[in-house]
């Protein structure tokens, strides 16, 4: 059996720069949002990784010179000292902790084989523009700077050796974006990246949480890169970078819509057409569902709470039975008129980190006719979409806290 991970010699800060290096992901913040946060941060991450903020805003994010950039800010930062290189393959124990919680995770290389074979599963659908974004800026900087996020089903042997590696002093610490705390410690003593490894190479299979992207491009590098030869040994580029937590840590937020017009209704009209397939009672503030088949609307100054009727949710279909399907089958395509939603341009998602005062905002200023706050979809819930190897609706899913780009990089030597 394919091996599913291995370790790496990571690219990352030295301690006392990290504040001043890390960044968020590249894709949960725009152009406009990472021009401001590199504001006074001439090493900020972002310069590598949406390379576009150090150009005119009229020049393309895709063009040559925005990708050869990127690769320029990246030598720069390593020229400077401000980012080091491991000497050794190792796996490092991530932790993050945003307000009360907090997960523990490895990070590691994973297999692009075992991702082609579906041992790293997958519950979205990517866009071609955005593989293709992703394939030339691996390229262009000859390295991965955006770990997957990813998770296994939690177990004992890992749990185990994750608490005694951390009993250790981190070789990092540093706070980034909405006040996260990112802790590394690197796992190097042979005897320990051992276990680490056969603990992972022992699953059938571990989950991709957030950035297909990244992952579908990886693959797309590693079939450039091959060789003829089947006996060659694996390269750095058959392996990409993730971080592996467990199941049970992960905390997924509500990922919020949206819709700009109520399709030729009144509000009247649409309470009328809703009534059909939901009891619905008003609230006096803001809706947040405490249970699946429940959703907060807001729409012409009312905050309402409507729960869709038991025989209307669909039993044994993972896909069918997310309250993101509920949502678009049972209300967004049949009443309001929402065509695809991952082409519709009447639609719009907030992801729950924003809060609930935003969607009510975006109503009452007249970007949006009407907002719905959605239960949050579980873990179990993906992971039996992955297993059956079938998709998500987009944005399904929001994770937090998020993992910090910069802080690991994987360099196809």
């Amino acid at each position: 059996m394919t091996k599913l991970v291995r370790p790496f010699a990571a690219l990352r800060p030295v301690a006392e720069h990290a504040a001043a290096v890390i960044a968020p992901p590249y894709d949960v913040v725009s152009t406009a949002e990472a021009r401001k946060l590199v504001t006074g941060r001439p090493n900020s991450f972002l310069r590598i990784s949406r390379p576009e903020i150090d150009f005119p805003s009229a020049t393309s994010a895709y063009s040559e010179a925005v990708y050869a950039r990127g690769a320029e800010n990246l030598k720069r930062l390593i020229a400077l000292g401000l980012l080091i290189r491991d000497p050794v393959p190792s796996y490092y124990a991530y932790r993050m902790r945003m307000g009360d919680h907090e997960q523990t995770g490895v990070a590691l290389t994973a297999s692009v084989a075992a991702y082609d074979a579906n041992r790293v599963r997958r519950h979205e659908r990517t866009r071609p523009d955005k593989e293709a974004d992703r394939v030339r800026n691996i390229t262009s900087l000859n390295a991965q700077t955006g770990p997957v996020l990813s998770v296994y089903r939690a177990n004992g042997t890992i749990k185990a050796l994750l608490e005694k590696i951390t009993q250790e002093a981190p070789i990092l610490n540093v706070t980034g974006q909405h006040e996260v705390a990112h802790t590394l410690w690197r796992i190097d003593q042979p005897d320990l990246v051992d276990s680490v490894s056969d603990a992972f190479n022992a699953m059938d299979a571990i989950y991709i949480a957030d950035g297909h992207h990244r992952s579908a491009a990886a693959s797309r590098v590693a079939a450039d890169r091959s060789t003829a030869s089947s006996a060659a040994p694996p390269r750095s580029a058959d392996f990409f970078l993730t971080v592996v937590f467990p199941h049970d840590e992960m905390n997924i937020l509500d990922y919020n819509r949206i819709v700009r017009d109520l399709n030729g209704l009144s509000a009247q009209q649409l309470l009328e057409r809703l009534s059909e397939k939901f009891d619905i009672k008003d609230d006096t503030g803001p809706v947040k569902p405490h249970n699946p088949g429940c959703f907060g609307m807001y729409a012409d100054g009312r905050w309402l709470h409507l729960t869709l009727h038991a025989e209307l949710i669909p039993e044994q279909d993972p896909v069918g039975g997310l309250d993101v399907s509920l949502l678009q089958d049972q209300l967004l395509a049949p009443i309001l008129g929402v065509g695809d939603p991952s082409l519709d341009p009447r639609l719009e998602f907030v992801g729950g980190i924003r809060g609930l005062d935003v969607l009510q905002q975006r109503v009452d200023n007249g970007d949006a006719a009407v907002a719905f706050v959605l239960y949050p979809t579980s873990m179990e819930q993906l992971m039996a979409v992955a297993d059956a190897e079938q998709l998500m609706p987009p944005k399904s899913t929001w994770f937090e806290p998020k993992l910090a780009d910069g802080l690991l990089t994987y360099v196809l030597d």
